[in-house]
């Protein structure tokens, strides 16, 4: 079967860690992926819950991006994580779909704790998180991501 479309991989951030956020949308997009990240995706008039929720359902991987900032924050942010555990509880077992993202040294949330988590502050951490997303593409027969590029986090 031919490889469809690149992987769809859904940012969940607070708004708290944009910026570290945005640095890693532009390096998945570089690798040829196509991440969904607020900023970048919604348009002036679009209803944001629906849109987030679409990409939500859309998405080939859930990529929680975690920090001191959000672990505690109350806000959508808490119901974009539930949305993406009630997710990971439809795929067969032994899929990756869920990823836990630590944007610098912070506790995991309880409920994320049964899946493994990575660094993405250091680059072995990215390397492991390209190599989890190529795992993935393959689950879904999108196309792999490219390993020559260097991270920026």
């Amino acid at each position: 079967m031919p490889v469809s479309h690149p992987l769809k991989i859904f940012l969940c951030h607070s708004s708290g860690d944009k910026p570290e956020v945005e640095k890693l949308y532009a390096h998945l997009v570089k690798q040829g992926a196509d991440p969904w990240l607020d900023s970048e995706k919604l348009l002036p008039g679009q209803d944001w819950n629906y849109e987030i929720n679409k990409a939500l359902d859309n998405s080939d991987v859930i990529l929680v991006c975690l920090s001191k900032k959000s672990v505690d924050k109350e806000g959508y942010v808490q119901r974009e994580v539930r949305i993406a555990l009630d997710r990971a509880l439809d795929m067969p077992e032994g899929r990756i779909f869920l990823i836990p993202g630590r944007l610098e040294k912070c506790e995991l949330p309880r409920r994320l704790q049964t899946y493994q988590w990575v660094d993405l502050f250091t680059d072995s951490g990215m390397d492991k998180l390209t190599q989890a997303l190529n795992l993935r593409a393959k689950q879904v027969n999108a196309k792999p991501l490219s390993i020559s590029v260097p991270p920026v986090l």
